[in-house]
């Protein structure tokens, strides 16, 4: 194998839905009233602070109640209607780099998955749901003890929020 051919590391993810008797925008109501409306500058919170310990205090002051911040959002229902889809669905990134460091320092390739995107979608009967994939299916894929122990945290912080958000009222 030259330097120019890839290695292929296949790994299998495991997909995640909460179904919900919310309308698709209590359920975003309720998701960005926990991580934020507005997506944090973690880049720029990055340059500003120079040791760990002043950024981890700015840091701390973007987390929502989950633990979690806004990163990014994606209206996929603006464009596909265009396509003939009649359907709402919001791409949502969330993370907060305090928890990604625990796992990225046993394996900085787990920074793929980390944030951890969601998908916020319509469903019939005015309900909607809320998907993801599991980000320790998609980080530990070789024997990592540390790396699955920190993954295994994030994921119960996942679904725990996820569980919160798309609980009936």
């Amino acid at each position: 194998m030259s330097a120019a051919d890839p290695r292929e590391i296949p790994f299998v993810g495991v997909r995640l839905r909460f179904d919900s008797t919310k309308s698709f925008e209590d359920l975003a109501d309720a998701l960005l009233a926990d991580v934020g409306g507005k997506p944090v500058p973690i880049d720029d919170i990055a340059a500003r602070f120079e040791s760990w310990e002043s950024y981890e205090h700015e840091v701390r002051s973007h987390v929502g109640p989950s633990g979690f911040m806004l990163f990014a959002q994606w209206n996929h229902g603006g464009w596909i209607k265009k396509a003939g889809l009649g359907r709402k669905v919001l791409r949502i990134v969330i993370g907060n780099p305090l928890i990604a460091i625990t796992m990225l320092r046993h394996d900085v390739t787990a920074g793929l998955f980390a944030p951890v995107e969601l998908l916020l979608t319509e469903e019939q009967h005015g309900r909607s749901a809320l998907t993801y994939v599991r980000p320790s299916s998609l980080m530990v894929i070789e024997p990592n003890r540390p790396l699955r122990t920190a993954a295994l945290g994030l994921d119960a912080k996942l679904a725990t929020l996820a569980a919160r958000v798309t609980a009936a009222d």
